[in-house]
C-alpha cells in the first residue's frame, strides 16, 4: 500500500504528475521539470516533501545518543541550529544522511529519509541504551520547502519570525499564517535559498494555502520531485540511494567534512583508518563534453573502454543546457579536468571531471 501526504487529493486536483516514491504517491511535476526548475531558481517555488521522516529525541542523554550514531559532532550544536550528517553502519556503509536540529539542550529533531524512516528508527532504537525518550512523528507532520531567491520576501506577511535574516542551517519557531509553533530552519536542497516549514498534518492545508496566497504577486508554483532532482544535481548534493547507500564508502563520498573523530561513534575507528589510508574510488562531479545524457549505474570507461567507475546521479542541466553528472571512478581518474567516457548504448560519450557545485 502507498502512503499519501496530507495533501495527495490536492496535488492530483492541481494536475500533478504522481509517481511512487520512496513508499508514497508523490508528484513528480506540475508544469513541466524545466518550467518548476526555472521558477525556483529565478523565483519562488513550493514542494511538498511530507513524505521525510521526523523523530524526536528526549532526556538528558539525547546527546550522547546522537553522537554514538552521527558522524558529525552534535556537541557543537546550540538551540536553533541544524547539522548535517550521516549514520554510519557496522560494516563501512551509510545507514541514512540526515539532519539533526538541536531544540534545547535536552530534546532534538532528526529528519531522515522516507525510505529509511523504519530502517532509520531500528538502527538508533539498537543503540539507545541511555534511556532517551524516541518519538517518530514523521506521520503526523507535513513539510513544506519553499524554496528560490524570492522565498523570504514571499513568505515574510504570514510570519513573525524574521526571514531574511535567518542564517543558512539554522531554524526556529513562531507563528506561521496564524498557526502557533510552526518550526521554519534554512537548510535548502536546491541551492536557491528559502525556508523549510513543519507543521502538524491538520495544520498542512491552510498553511499551503496561505504560502499560495502570499506568494502569488511573486509568481510562485508548486513544485514535483523531478525538479527536486535536478536542482540538487546542479549543486552537486548526494541522494541516498543514487549517490550513497549501505554500501557506499563515506570517505570515498567525500563526506570527510561531516566526519568528527574527535568522539566516539558506530565504526568511528574503521572509517578513520580509510581517511588516512585513502580509497580506492571516489565519487566526482562530471559535465559532458560530447552529447548524451548519463544515467544512473551508467559505466564509466576510460580512453581504452576500460571499466573504471559508474555513474550515480545524471540528468539534463536546464541551467547550464548540458548533462551533468555524478558518479565513483577509480582514484587516479578524480582530478578536474581529468576526460573520461560515459558509456551510453554500447559507445564511449567523452564528459570531464568537474568539481561541483556546477553552478555558482
Amino acid at each position: 500500500m502507498m502512503k499519501n501526504t496530507a495533501l495527495t487529493d490536492l496535488h492530483i486536483s492541481l494536475g500533478a504528475k504522481m509517481v511512487p516514491f520512496a513508499g508514497f504517491n508523490m508528484p513528480v511535476q506540475y508544469s513541466g521539470i524545466n518550467d518548476e526548475h526555472e521558477t525556483v531558481r529565478n523565483g519562488v517555488g513550493v514542494f511538498d516533501v511530507s513524505h521525510m521522516g521526523e523523530f524526536i529525541l528526549k532526556g538528558e542523554k539525547a546527546l550522547d545518543l546522537i553522537q554514538k550514531i552521527s558522524s558529525n559532532d552534535a556537541s557543537k550544536l546550540y538551540a536553533g541550529k541544524v547539522q548535517y550528517a550521516y549514520i554510519p553502519n557496522e560494516t563501512g556503509g551509510i545507514v541514512d544522511d540526515f539532519l539533526t536540529y538541536k531544540i534545547d539542550d535536552t530534546t532534538y529533531l532528526l529528519v531522515v529519509n522516507a525510505a529509511n524512516i523504519e530502517k532509520d528508527w531500528n538502527w538508533i532504537s539498537k543503540y539507545n541504551t541511555y534511556g532517551v525518550e524516541m518519538k517518530n512523528i514523521s506521520d503526523e507532520t507535513s513539510l513544506f520547502a519553499v524554496q528560490g531567491p524570492k522565498a523570504a520576501e514571499a513568505l515574510q506577511s504570514l510570519t513573525d519570525i524574521e526571514l531574511a535574516s535567518m542564517e543558512y542551517y539554522t531554524f526556529a519557531k513562531g507563528t506561521f499564517a496564524g498557526v502557533d509553533n510552526v518550526l521554519v530552519s534554512a537548510t535548502g536542497y536546491t541551492g536557491a535559498g528559502g525556508f523549510e516549514i513543519y507543521v502538524a498534518n491538520k495544520d498542512a492545508r491552510k498553511i499551503w494555502d496561505a504560502i499560495f496566497e502570499a506568494g502569488t504577486p511573486f509568481g510562485i508554483k508548486p513544485i514535483g520531485l523531478g525538479a527536486r532532482d535536478t536542482l540538487r544535481l546542479e549543486m552537486g548534493f548526494c541522494l541516498y540511494g543514487n549517490d550513497i547507500d549501505d554500501t557506499t564508502s563515506p570517505i570515498a563520498a567525500g563526506l570527510g567534512w561531516v566526519t568528527k573523530f574527535t568522539k566516539d561513534f558506530v565504526n568511528c575507528e574503521n572509517i578513520k583508518a580509510e581517511k588516512e589510508k585513502g580509497t580506492a574510488q571516489k565519487l566526482v562531479g562530471f559535465e559532458m563534453i560530447e552529447r548524451g545524457i548519463p544515467r544512473h549505474d551508467y559505466q564509466i570507461v576510460d580512453a581504452e573502454g576500460n571499466v573504471i567507475g559508474r555513474v550515480t546521479s545524471g540528468t539534463q542541466s536546464p541551467t547550464l543546457k548540458k548533462s551533468i553528472g555524478l558518479g565513483y571512478v577509480n582514484t587516479a581518474f578524480a582530478k578536474e579536468g581529468t576526460e573520461i567516457y560515459i558509456s551510453i548504448r554500447n559507445q564511449k560519450v567523452k564528459a570531464v571531471v568537474k568539481k561541483a557545485p556546477f553552478i555558482k
